[in-house]
């Protein structure tokens, strides 16, 4: 099976390298105390918490942010509530883009990430108008350690629906059910997770063929992402393997 999308692993390899520690606890405590709030400080019974809180723990979040967001979430500690609100916008090189954001503020949320698409080579547009591009899948990336004809056929039986092993990472995607058994499968054979969860996956893709507008994209992707209440951005952006390299 081919991979997702080449772009999310320049992505990760970028932020892992760019990213501000700041900005990554601030969306893990965003999650975790979203979680608590619907259902409970108790990760036991807590699915989605129990979730929230490894995927804080691998990107090193501090036990003491994570105790913190779970208090406020419960209401132990006084806090506005976060909502989760999700945005559209067409990118540079007509890539659609939805904008997933964790907020205490909505007016200023929307305000300040409308300003920067359009400040930045973008164009704001309706939700309906991008979102059906994308379906909600589970999506799996690991650092490549281990991999083998083997553990391929493992992720297939545990239902993963695409599989990318052919560059630094295992890139997988599965349905929405399914990711919590492939990120395990990988952790037991002892590849490194770098990032396990929902997220939106394009149905269709646009190819970005040029160098010039690669950049453009990215330099849009990183200054929406730089917005404290901005979650995550996902695009439909598929960038030609000898551009990918340039960048």
């Amino acid at each position: 099976m081919s991979g997702h999308s080449k772009w999310a692993n320049i992505r990760i390899r970028k932020g892992a390298q760019d990213a501000k520690r700041g900005k990554i606890n601030t969306r893990h405590a965003r999650l975790i105390e979203m979680a608590a709030r619907v259902s409970g400080g108790d990760p036991l019974s807590n699915n989605t918490l129990k979730h929230a809180i490894e995927n804080a723990k691998i990107d090193s979040v501090p036990n003491a942010n994570i105790e913190r967001a779970i208090k406020k979430g419960t209401g132990a500690l006084q806090g506005d509530a976060i909502a989760e609100v999700l945005y559209a916008a067409m990118g540079p090189g007509g890539v659609a883009c939805l904008i997933e954001c964790l907020t205490d503020n909505k007016n200023r949320t929307i305000s300040n990430v409308r300003s920067a698409i359009e400040k930045h080579g973008g164009r704001w547009t309706e939700l309906g108008s991008v979102q059906w591009m994308f379906g909600r899948k589970g999506v799996v990336i690991a650092k490549k350690t281990a991999w083998n004809d083997d553990l391929e056929l493992k992720l297939i039986d545990a239902g993963a629906e695409d599989i990318d092993a052919t560059g630094e990472s295992i890139d997988v995607v599965t349905n929405p059910t399914h990711w919590t058994h492939v990120r395990d499968i990988l952790k037991n054979a002892g590849d490194e997770i770098i990032s396990a969860g929902l997220k939106y996956v394009p149905n269709q893709k646009t190819t970005i063929g040029d160098l010039e507008t690669a950049k453009k994209l990215q330099e849009f992707m990183e200054i929406i992402e730089a917005d404290d209440d901005v979650s995550e951005v996902h695009t439909n952006a598929e960038i030609a393997e000898e551009i990918g390299a340039q960048l």
